[in-house]
């Protein structure tokens, strides 16, 4: 009975260590990395405990709805340590200008760490024509 439970402690230890693996990559690695261009409409801090940027882009057409014609926009989260990142979106979305903006997808959401998966970590403004 004895060596039945240190094999069960063994298990629930190995178990627990790949459930605490996983969690970090989840969080840690990047599903996909890439860019969007168009207008930032939006940026607004949200956040409990845990503060975050949540933000809007226009990126241009429009999608058919029972509504009407709506343009097509794009969710994204930037976190609040990146200070930088929202200064040049506030400017901006105070200009009108177009940016394009680099970011990192994750693998999945967690609730803690803003609305979506898409994290903003730097900001272009394009040129005007």
């Amino acid at each position: 009975m004895e060596g039945f439970l240190n094999v069960l402690k063994k298990i629930g230890i190995v178990i627990l260590v790949l459930a605490i693996a996983v969690f970090i990559f989840l969080n840690v690695a990047n599903y996909s990395s890439g860019f969007r261009a168009g207008v930032p409409t939006k940026l607004s801090k949200k956040g409990v405990i845990i503060k975050t940027y949540e933000g809007t882009l226009n990126v241009g057409g429009l999608t058919n709805s029972p509504e009407g014609a709506i343009p097509t926009t794009w969710d994204f989260t930037i976190k609040s340590s990146a200070d930088s990142v929202v200064d040049k979106l506030n400017d901006a979305i105070l200009e009108g200008s177009r940016v394009k903006l680099m970011y990192h997808e994750k693998y999945v959401r967690f609730f803690w760490l803003g609305d979506t998966k898409y994290f903003v970590y730097d900001v272009e403004v394009l040129a005007k024509d």
